[in-house]
């Protein structure tokens, strides 16, 4: 455990270091010379960031557990570690870093990608009245599992389960809504289920290159379409897969959450334990049959 929290710390301290270097170049000075002085934290940016990511992964339950366990057990590694109440007013600092970091993780684009959207839960569907941390942001919605309150995680993987994008919406979002933003850069063929039929979008997204494969509605006229096709669409519990990782691993799915920017980033530092694992989920065949 203590080789990981290294490991990651050395790569998210390279990219902050990376990354300061970018703005100050692009950072003009006041216009009045002076320096403007904050109050800096005992913890880094990079320090920060290595203890929320590892805590997605630890198997603790809730982050004030993990913290409070390793205020003891990392205290070498960390040795001005604050309290777990100022930690957490730390932790809305680092957003647009971390989200910098997952953007750093991404993977390539291959020709063949898959689309889904899931429930990101944030409150009992019965306390959705009472929720104030995400009134007029999240909503009600029904899904295939009943009715519930919070947000859709809309994501796009390659066939080797890298993620390619991201982005989060309302939970009364129409899952093709977001696809247009999501598949920008991304080419080839993109395998959604029947939820992503739209004869407009199809033809949006053939324009810029990419084919959008879904099966069909009972309803429907069937179509010709090639077996390779028929057979990826099979293969859609990948995606599904992935989902249930970062939900039940990496932690992207609980009622906790005491303020909007705190949802965010346990969204992407979820998304962030994902894309660094050593084994995801992948299919393994021949990708040459989709260049012909």
């Amino acid at each position: 455990m203590t080789d990981r929290i290294v490991n990651l710390f050395c790569d998210v301290d390279d990219f902050c270091i990376e990354l300061q270097e970018k703005i100050v170049s692009k950072t003009m000075e006041n216009s009045d010379n002076k320096i403007q002085r904050y109050h800096t934290p005992n913890l880094c940016e990079s320090e920060i960031m290595a203890i929320i990511i590892s805590f997605q992964t630890s198997g603790y339950r809730t982050f004030k557990q993990f913290y409070l366990a390793i205020q003891i057990a990392w205290k070498k590694l960390f040795p001005q570690m604050p309290s777990y109440n100022r930690f957490v007013e730390l932790m809305p600092r680092v957003v647009v870093q971390l989200t910098l970091f997952l953007f750093a993780h991404k993977g390539k684009v291959t020709g063949i990608s898959f689309i889904d959207s899931t429930v990101i839960k944030v409150c009992n569907i019965k306390r959705a009245r009472r929720n104030k941390v995400f009134k007029g942001l999240a909503a009600k919605s029904k899904s295939t599992m009943g009715w519930f309150f919070g947000f859709k995680l809309h994501i796009i993987i390659n066939e080797i389960g890298e993620l390619l994008a991201f982005k989060i919406t309302a939970g009364n979002t129409d899952d093709r809504t977001p696809v247009l933003d999501l598949t920008k850069g991304i080419l080839g063929k993109c395998f959604g289920d029947k939820g992503y039929i739209s004869k407009k979008l199809f033809e949006s997204l053939f324009d810029r290159g990419l084919q959008l494969v879904t099966s069909v509605k009972s309803n429907m006229k069937n179509k010709l379409m090639p077996m390779m096709d028929k057979i990826m669409l099979r293969k859609r519990s990948l995606i599904e897969t992935i989902n249930d990782q970062l939900k039940n691993i990496c932690q992207a799915e609980h009622t906790r959450h005491r303020s909007m920017l705190n949802f965010m980033v346990n969204m992407v530092a979820a998304l962030i334990a994902y894309a660094r694992q050593d084994k995801k989920p992948s299919i393994n065949f021949d990708t040459s049959v989709f260049c012909d």
